[in-house]
C-alpha cells in the first residue's frame, strides 16, 4: 500500500485504480481508502454467495515471526496450541492482556518449523506489534517484522473460488480451506503466498503479494466472468451472517480509547470464552490470561445471535435486548454488530452479548426509540 490523498493521513491500497476504474464508491475507512460497494452491497454480498467475490483487504496487517521455537512462543502468548499445527496450515487465535481481555484476534499461517505468518486488524497492527514485542524472549530468539506496508492482500471468497483460482493462476494454487503454501510457478509469473482462508464464511484464498504485483493479479481475477468486485458493505454483512467477530466492535481492548461510546464503560472488554468462538481456544496449555479466561467460564454474558421474527428497523450495534416487550422490561445486553442479511430476504439479524440467555429464547431489540423488534436467539451462524 503507499500514502496517497484525501487528507495528510489517508492510504490508499495499491488497488486504488482499479477501484475508481470500476466505479467504486470510496470511503474513509480508520484512515484508509477503501470501496464501500461497487453495484449494491445486497447484489455483492449474493454474488459472493454463489458465485465468487474479490476483495481488496490490504488495510490488514502482515506480520512474519521468525525464529528457534517461534511456535512455542507464540503459544505462550495466544489462546491457540501453535505446536498442533504443522507447516502448511493455518489457524485462528486470540492476544489476551494479563486480566484475560482480548487484545485482537489473528488469522495465522505455519510456513515452517522457525517461521509463522501472521494477519492482524487493519487498527490494531501498532497495538499488537507493540504488545507481542515486549513480550519476546530476552536473548532474542524471536524476531517479528511488520510486512504490512509493502504487502497487498487480495480475497477471493466464494462458491467458485476454486475454478477460478485453476483458471487464472493453475492448479498448483487452489489450496484447500486452512492450508497455505508459497505461489507455484505460474504463467504470470507472480510469486507471494496464498492461504485458504477468509472473512466470509465461503470457500476461498488470501493471496499476499508485492504493492507492485498486486494490480495485474487483481485485472486477470477480476476479468474472469464468474468474479465480482465486492466492497467493505458485503465484507461486513458477509461475516456478519457467519457471526464472525469484528475487532474494536464484538470486542475492544480496554487499552483502545475513543470506541465504545454506544455502551456502557468496559462492556466490549471480553474474554475469549464469552465470545462463544470455540475453535480459536485451547486451553490445555498456558499463556497470558489463561487465569483470568478461566474464571470468566462462568460469566452468564455470553456472545449469541439474534433474528428478528417480525419486521421492524434492523438492529444496529449499541441498540439494547430487552427480556420482554413491556416498558419495565430488563435490559439483558446490547447488540455489537446487526443489520440486514441479504442471504435471509433482508430479515434482520444480530450479534450480541447477553445475560441468562439460550439457543430458542425470545427477546425483544429497542431498534427505535418507539419500537421493540420480538427476536429468536439463536447459536451463529445464520446461513
Amino acid at each position: 500500500m503507499y500514502a496517497g490523498s484525501m487528507n495528510q493521513t489517508t492510504v490508499r491500497t495499491s488497488l486504488y485504480q482499479s477501484h475508481i476504474s470500476a466505479g467504486a464508491n470510496m470511503v474513509d475507512f480508520h484512515g484508509y481508502e477503501l470501496p464501500i460497494w461497487y453495484s449494491s452491497i445486497q447484489e455483492e454480498h449474493l454474488s459472493t454467495r454463489n458465485s465468487a467475490g474479490l476483495f481488496d483487504v490490504s488495510h490488514m496487517g502482515l506480520f512474519r515471526f521468525r525464529g528457534k521455537g517461534v511456535r512455542a512462543w507464540l503459544s505462550s502468548v495466544s489462546t491457540q496450541e501453535y505446536m498442533k499445527f504443522q507447516p502448511g496450515r493455518c489457524g485462528y487465535t486470540h492476544f489476551l492482556d494479563h486480566e484475560g481481555n482480548i487484545i485482537d484476534d489473528m488469522i495465522f499461517a505455519v510456513s515452517n518449523e522457525e517461521e509463522v505468518l501472521g494477519v492482524p486488524n487493519s487498527t490494531m497492527v501498532k497495538v499488537v506489534f507493540d504488545w507481542l514485542s515486549s513480550n519476546l524472549p530476552s536473548e532474542g530468539s524471536i524476531v517479528i517484522e511488520n510486512l504490512s506496508e509493502e504487502t497487498s492482500i487480495i480475497a477471493l471468497q466464494g462458491p467458485k473460488s476454486s475454478k477460478i483460482m485453476k483458471d487464472v493462476l493453475g492448479e498448483e494454487n487452489d489450496v484447500r480451506r486452512f492450508h497455505c503454501q508459497e505461489i507455484m510457478a505460474n504463467r504470470n509469473g507472480l510469486s507471494g503466498w496464498i492461504q485458504g482462508t477468509g472473512y466470509t464464511g465461503e470457500k476461498g484464498v488470501e493471496i499476499f503479494l508485492s504493492n507492485e504485483d498486486a494490480p495485474s493479479l487483481w485485472r486477470d481475477l477480476i476479468s474472469h466472468q464468474e468474479v465480482a468486485p465486492v466492497g467493505l458493505g458485503a465484507r461486513d454483512t458477509l461475516r456478519l451472517e457467519k457471526g464472525y467477530l469484528l475487532s474494536g466492535q464484538d470486542f475492544l481492548w480496554p487499552g483502545i480509547e475513543g470506541s465504545g461510546n454506544d455502551f456502557p464503560a468496559g462492556f466490549l472488554a471480553r474474554t475469549t470464552s464469552q465470545t462463544s468462538v470455540p475453535f480459536g481456544l485451547d486451553i490445555d496449555h498456558d499463556f497470558i490470561g489463561r487465569e483470568a479466561l478461566l474464571r470468566s467460564m462462568q460469566s452468564d454474558s455470553k456472545l449469541w445471535g439474534m433474528e428478528c421474527m417480525e419486521r421492524g428497523p434492523s438492529p444496529r450495534p449499541g441498540h439494547r435486548v430487552m427480556d420482554g416487550p413491556e416498558e419495565n422490561s430488563e435490559i439483558i445486553g446490547y447488540v455489537t454488530s446487526g443489520g440486514p442479511s441479504p442471504s435471509k430476504g433482508m430479515t434482520g439479524i444480530a450479534l450480541g452479548y447477553l445475560r441468562n440467555c439460550e439457543a430458542g429464547s425470545e427477546v425483544w431489540i429497542q431498534s427505535s426509540s418507539r419500537r421493540r423488534v420480538r427476536s429468536e436467539v439463536k447459536r451463529p451462524p445464520f446461513v
